[in-house]
């Protein structure tokens, strides 16, 4: 993979709006160096912060962070706790950066299933960055695909039984509109680290034309020269969402 940290003036005019990162490979980062998990884990909120700084300097508009899923519930406790650490530890110290960077912060997921203490946290962050007008950087936290379309379904399925909404109402238009991401656009660009070919229940219905890049490469060793990489990959990109 090229090193270059550098926009080629094809791939600079042809930026993807919104960036969503599957950022896996945590794990084996730490067992090829014989450490614990949780130290992949740490190293990988370093790569968090390079590639949301990085994307901020190249002029992504939408950054949605894979950060922790509805599935990662069912990991030993003693990591999620230390995941939960991190990600409040992450949320409090990284303030000055993004407000030097202007970013603005949002989550989506089941946010109410996160501790108390993080939630807190995760508001009280927002708030501080709520004027910025940057990069958007979206964490999914506690975040389901499928988990998300459900709770969609129910609340349209409940306006159906009390009359607020015919069936044939139902669009796609009206669904997405009832999606945690309701307030972004669908993501143009899909990175998959740790060279794994799975979505992994992530953005099922928004990633539908999205384009998808996998690279090799372990999330903590995913850096700016990786990221321009994958950006240079989806401007030789040919989309045509179903047409010719």
């Amino acid at each position: 993979m090229s090193e270059t940290t550098r926009l080629s003036s094809a791939a600079a005019a042809n930026l993807p709006t919104h960036v969503a990162i599957i950022m896996d490979g945590n794990g084996r980062w730490a067992k090829a160096r014989m450490l614990p998990r949780v130290e992949g884990h740490r190293n990988g909120v370093d790569s968090v912060r390079a590639v949301v700084r990085a994307s901020g300097e190249l002029g992504i508009k939408y950054l949605t962070l894979y950060a922790f899923s509805v599935e990662n519930w069912n990991r030993p406790k003693d990591e999620v706790d230390t995941l939960m650490k991190y990600l409040a530890r992450f949320l409090k110290n990284e303030v000055g950066e993004l407000t030097r960077n202007n970013v603005r912060l949002e989550a989506i997921g089941q946010i109410w299933r996160l501790p108390e203490a993080v939630q807190e946290q995760l508001e009280k962050t927002r708030a501080s960055l709520a004027k910025n007008n940057g990069l958007t950087l979206i964490l999914a936290l506690s975040y389901g695909g499928r988990t998300e379309l459900v709770e969609a379904m129910r609340t349209l399925g409940g306006k159906v039984k009390s009359g607020e909404l015919e069936p044939a109402e139902i669009t796609e238009r009206l669904i997405s509109e009832h999606l945690y991401t309701r307030h972004f656009p669908d993501p143009d660009l899909l990175i998959r680290t740790s060279g794994e070919m799975r979505v992994s229940n992530f953005l099922l219905w928004q990633i539908s034309y999205a384009e998808l890049v996998v690279t090799p490469t372990l999330w903590p060793d995913f850096r700016k020269p990786q990221l321009v990489a994958a950006l240079e990959e989806y401007a030789g990109r040919h989309r045509r969402f179903g047409g010719l």
